[in-house]
C-alpha cells in the first residue's frame, strides 16, 4: 500500500522552497538590525576619556564608523541578488497588512525594486529588525533557538 501524498495545508512550506535566504541569516541580520536600532545620539563628540572610565557609554551612541553598521553592511552586501530581495521582501512582508500568502507577490514587487543600495535602504528603515521578524514569523520561522545559541 503506498502512502498518498496530501496537499499541504501550511503555506510556510511551501514559501520555505521559495525562499533563497536561510532563517539563520536573516536572525543575524535582525539581531544586528535591532543592536543598529537601539543607538542614540552623539552627545559628546570627542569626549576624550577612556571608555572604561565612562562605563563605555559610547558604544550605545551613533557613532560614524559604528562597527554594527559595518559588519552589517558588509553581511548584507555579500549575499546574492536573490538573498538581498528575499531580506527586503520580508520587511516588506513583516511592514505591510499581508499575510504568508503574499510572499510571492511581495518577493516580485521586491525583485522588480532591487538595486546597489539593499543595505542602505535597510538601514535606513526605522524598527527594520521588527519587520524582518515578523516577515520571517509569518513564513513559519522563529529566531528564538537561532539567539539562544549567539547570545
Amino acid at each position: 500500500m503506498q502512502a498518498k501524498s496530501v496537499p499541504t495545508e501550511n503555506p510556510a512550506d511551501d514559501d520555505a522552497q521559495i525562499m533563497t535566504i536561510s532563517p539563520e541569516k536573516v536572525c543575524f541580520v535582525i539581531i544586528k538590525a535591532k543592536e543598529y536600532d537601539a543607538k542614540d545620539e552623539v552627545t559628546e563628540v570627542d569626549p576624550g576619556s577612556n571608555p572604561s572610565d565612562d562605563k563605555d557609554v559610547s558604544v550605545l551612541e551613533d557613532h560614524e564608523d559604528d562597527p554594527v553598521v559595518e559588519e552589517l553592511t558588509s553581511f548584507i552586501n555579500s549575499l546574492s541578488e536573490d538573498e538581498q530581495i528575499d531580506l527586503v521582501a520580508l520587511a516588506w512582508l513583516g511592514r505591510d497588512d499581508n499575510s504568508a500568502s503574499d510572499w510571492p507577490a511581495v518577493r516580485e514587487e521586491a525583485a522588480r525594486a532591487h538595486n546597489q543600495r539593499t543595505a542602505a535602504y535597510l538601514l535606513g528603515t526605522p524598527l527594520v529588525g521588527d519587520y524582518l521578524e515578523e516577515g520571517l514569523s509569518m513564513l513559519g520561522y522563529s529566531c528564538q533557538d537561532f539567539e539562544i545559541d549567539r547570545l
